[in-house]
This record gives structure tokens, sequence and C-alpha cells, in this order.
């Protein structure tokens, strides 16, 4: 189906943009207004934009069904100040619960039983509760437009940050497992950064690998192959020795596929590319490309 924002309802695209652009990072952020009452409220338009100075970014988004803004985007226009708190699972129902309609006024931190964590160098209290916390001056406000749905993005330096002795390695490196963090789906949906849901992926450093296109083409049109597996062939920087080749049918697993299938090309392809496929999902490619290549 197409979607054009400009043909269908505001809360029908927004709907289909969220469940889409998913699972997106929580900014559970604290501000007080100038008469220094205190408020707190989790949002899903948030990342981190530059390390350099560090930079995050979040957006309060006018409300769509009366278009009217929120007290955290108030807040920030009035002080100046945002502390920004990542979500954990293990708070996961009091940062919803925080983010009821309140008044203006009502102090979120009582209504959702979190801890304030006074900050060192700005007015807004911390969540005592986040494994992770950044203290934040506001750069700018930039508007996206004055109708409802219309974001407001808050751009915010970091001034300090304090992490959880309790989520750190012995590097100072964050475990993610430990971190336990939450993202936001659409409608009533939430993903949760741990367990199965994490997997690793070793980032492609110095020399470029030979890339898709230098996957020889039988393996690059497997049916047995996904993206991912061939993804991770062609960040090869080279095929194996031709030696290593011939030595690697010695292996009682790759000669009994050998003799029983010599007669038949295709089903010698087929359980070669099912036995490179093992040994791709167990971190093996060397194995997995000496696999393929006896065919």
């Amino acid at each position: 189906m197409k979607f054009d924002p400009k043909e269908v309802s505001i809360p029908k695209f927004h709907g289909v943009l969220l469940s889409t652009v998913a699972p997106r990072p929580i900014a559970f952020a604290s501000t007080v207004d100038k008469e220094g009452n205190v408020n707190l409220s989790p949002f899903s338009f948030f990342n981190a934009f530059s390390a350099n100075p560090p930079v995050l970014v979040f957006s309060p988004a006018r409300r769509v069904r009366d278009n009217t803004t929120k007290h955290t985007l108030e807040n920030a226009r009035e002080t100046g100040e945002v502390s920004i708190n990542i979500v954990s699972y293990q708070i996961a129902e009091q940062m919803s619960l925080s983010s009821s309609e309140f008044d203006r006024g009502v102090n979120e931190f009582i209504k959702s039983g979190l801890t304030e964590q006074p900050s060192e160098l700005i007015t807004p209290p911390r969540v005592k509760e986040s494994p992770a916390s950044f203290e934040c001056k506001v750069l700018d406000i930039i508007e996206l437009g004055q109708d409802g749905g219309s974001g407001n993005l808050i751009i915010c330096e970091v001034l300090l940050a304090h992490i959880s002795d309790n989520i750190l390695d012995d590097n100072q490196r964050v475990i993610p497992q430990k971190l336990d963090a939450i993202g936001r789906a659409g409608g009533n949906w939430y993903v949760r950064a741990n367990g199965d849901a994490l997997f690793e992926i070793a980032k492609p450093v110095g020399k470029a690998g030979m890339g898709y296109d230098g996957i020889p083409e039988n393996i690059r049109n497997s049916k047995i192959l996904s993206g991912n597996d061939l993804g991770k062939l062609g960040n090869t920087l080279e095929l194996p020795d031709e030696n290593d080749v011939i030595s690697f049918r010695e292996k009682e697993e790759i000669s009994d596929i050998l003799n029983q299938n010599y007669n038949d090309r295709d089903k010698l392809q087929q359980e070669l590319h099912l036995l490179a496929k093992r040994f791709l999902s167990e971190g093996n490619v060397n194995n997995a490309w000496l696999t393929l290549l006896q065919s």
C-alpha cells in the first residue's frame, strides 16, 4: 500500500510512522518550570546525534487531538535545562504511568513512585532508578510546524553523564544485557533489548571485504543461504587458498557429503550450503567458505 501524508489523516499516518520506525529509544526527560515545579515525561522521538560535542535530541510533538504542547517543551524553553534518563525494563511500567496527562505543576516522580536524584550541574533532578542519566543544557529548539502532530526538536548538549557501576564491565564499557533498555514500537508495543533480542555483528574494520559482488555466482544465488549469510561471506577479505579447500575434503563431514552426492550436483550443492549455513550460524566463516568451495 501507499500512504500519502497529504491524503490520509494525521492519526493514521502517525500510526504508520511509529509502527515502522521502530524500536525507538526513550528519553525519560526531567525538567523544571520557572517556579521550580518538577516534571517527568517519556519521549520516543529521541536519539544521540553527536559525540563531540555530545548532543542528544528529543522531540515533544504537539498533541494530535487538540494541538496543545507538552509541559516538557514549555519548561525547556523557560529554563534551558533537561535531565535525560534511559529507561530500563525494571522501570517500564512506572515510565508508562508518568506519561499520563497530569495537570501542570503535578510531580510525576511522586505519581510514578520514582526517586528524584539531585543533579550536579543543572536544576532538574535525575531518575535514581535509571541505569544511565545525562545532565543537559538546551542548545536550541526547532519547531517543525504549528499543527497537531508537529515535532519540536530539543537539541541538548550533555554536560555530565551518570552511568551505574552495575552495568559496566572492567573496561568501563556498558554491558547491554545489564543496561536492559527498552524501546518503543507502535501502539502499546515495546521491545526489551535483552536475551535473544540482542545479537552481535562485528564491525568491518581495516581493509574492505570482497563484498556481495565478489561472491561466486553459484553461492550468491543460493536458495539456502540468506542475505545475512551472504553479508558475512562478503565481509571476507579474499577467498581461501585452493590448497586449504582441497585439504578440507579430508574432514569426515565433508567427505561423506561428497561421496554420497557424487552423481547429483544439485543435491551436492544443497548439502554443502546447508552445512555452510550451520558454520555461519556458529560464527565460523572460514569453514563456511571451505565448505562452499567444494562444489
